[in-house]
């Protein structure tokens, strides 16, 4: 196998990977309860997709003493 003759540079290689960031989720309102969700999912606050429920939310309602 061919091996580099000299050392790339840190620069070079910082060049090279200028792309390789990570890219924050595409978020959309749900039309329910207009929570930030991922697109194409179920809502995890309502439980609704596409105009009906999907799951059922268990309310978390605190007991006072």
């Amino acid at each position: 196998m061919a091996l580099p003759k000299r050392r790339h540079a840190i620069a070079r290689r910082n060049k090279r990977r200028s792309h390789w960031k990570p890219r924050l989720p595409a978020l959309t309102r749900c039309p329910q309860c207009a929570q930030a969700i991922v697109p194409h999912r179920v809502c995890p606050h309502c439980g609704t997709y596409r105009g009906r429920q999907i799951l059922t939310i268990a309310s978390k309602d605190k007991k006072s003493p």
